[in-house]
Protein backbone atom coordinates (compact mmCIF):
# COMPACT_ATOMS: atom_id res chain seq x y z
CA UNK A 1 0.00 0.00 0.00
CA UNK A 2 2.89 2.15 0.98
CA UNK A 3 4.75 1.70 -2.21
CA UNK A 4 1.34 2.05 -4.10
CA UNK A 5 0.88 5.42 -2.88
CA UNK A 6 4.13 6.73 -2.92
CA UNK A 7 4.02 5.80 -6.65
CA UNK A 8 0.98 8.96 -7.48
CA UNK A 9 2.84 11.42 -4.45
CA UNK A 10 6.47 10.99 -6.71
CA UNK A 11 4.92 11.64 -9.89
CA UNK A 12 3.32 14.81 -8.56
CA UNK A 13 6.01 15.82 -7.43
CA UNK A 14 8.11 15.27 -10.25
CA UNK A 15 5.09 17.32 -12.53
CA UNK A 16 6.47 20.16 -10.64
CA UNK A 17 9.88 20.11 -11.05
CA UNK A 18 12.02 23.25 -10.99
CA UNK A 19 14.16 21.48 -14.23
CA UNK A 20 14.45 18.94 -17.03
CA UNK A 21 17.19 16.84 -14.64
CA UNK A 22 15.41 17.56 -11.30
CA UNK A 23 11.97 15.60 -13.45
CA UNK A 24 13.97 12.77 -14.63
CA UNK A 25 15.46 12.52 -11.19
CA UNK A 26 11.91 12.51 -9.85
CA UNK A 27 10.43 10.08 -12.59
CA UNK A 28 13.55 7.20 -11.43
CA UNK A 29 12.14 7.60 -8.42
CA UNK A 30 8.30 7.29 -9.73
CA UNK A 31 9.65 3.62 -11.90
CA UNK A 32 11.23 3.18 -8.88
CA UNK A 33 8.23 2.68 -6.47
CA UNK A 34 6.11 1.10 -9.20
CA UNK A 35 8.39 -1.66 -9.39
CA UNK A 36 8.36 -1.89 -5.78
CA UNK A 37 4.81 -2.31 -5.78
CA UNK A 38 5.24 -4.89 -8.80
CA UNK A 39 7.49 -7.24 -6.33
CA UNK A 40 4.63 -6.78 -3.85
CA UNK A 41 1.67 -7.57 -5.78
CA UNK A 42 4.11 -10.26 -7.43
CA UNK A 43 4.90 -12.04 -3.84
CA UNK A 44 0.81 -11.87 -2.72
CA UNK A 45 0.23 -13.78 -5.96
CA UNK A 46 2.85 -16.36 -5.22
CA UNK A 47 1.10 -16.67 -1.03
CA UNK A 48 -2.31 -16.96 -2.82
CA UNK A 49 -3.62 -20.31 -3.78
CA UNK A 50 -5.88 -19.00 -6.64
CA UNK A 51 -5.63 -16.52 -9.02
CA UNK A 52 -7.24 -13.34 -8.51
CA UNK A 53 -8.42 -11.45 -10.80
CA UNK A 54 -7.82 -8.00 -9.22
CA UNK A 55 -4.56 -8.94 -8.52
CA UNK A 56 -3.44 -9.88 -11.68
CA UNK A 57 -4.77 -6.45 -13.13
CA UNK A 58 -3.08 -4.71 -10.46
CA UNK A 59 0.09 -6.35 -11.17
CA UNK A 60 -0.39 -5.33 -14.79
CA UNK A 61 -0.75 -1.56 -14.17
CA UNK A 62 2.05 -1.44 -12.29
CA UNK A 63 4.20 -3.02 -14.62
CA UNK A 64 2.85 -0.37 -17.18
CA UNK A 65 3.77 2.71 -14.65
CA UNK A 66 7.37 1.15 -14.74
CA UNK A 67 6.84 1.21 -18.82
CA UNK A 68 5.17 4.07 -19.47
CA UNK A 69 8.00 6.53 -16.58
CA UNK A 70 10.87 4.29 -18.99
CA UNK A 71 9.84 5.42 -21.70
CA UNK A 72 8.92 9.74 -20.14
CA UNK A 73 12.75 9.47 -19.04
CA UNK A 74 13.97 8.95 -22.33
CA UNK A 75 11.81 11.43 -24.34
CA UNK A 76 12.88 13.40 -21.79
CA UNK A 77 16.18 13.39 -22.74
CA UNK A 78 15.81 13.54 -26.12
CA UNK A 79 14.87 10.18 -27.35
CA UNK A 80 18.24 8.98 -27.52
CA UNK A 81 18.12 7.86 -23.59
CA UNK A 82 21.59 9.56 -22.83
CA UNK A 83 21.89 10.45 -19.09
CA UNK A 84 22.41 14.14 -19.25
Amino acid sequence: MRSATSVAANYRSACRARSKPDFINKLSTVEGEADESCLWLEMLAELTKKENAELVRLTKEAGELVAIMVSSKKTARGGDGNKT
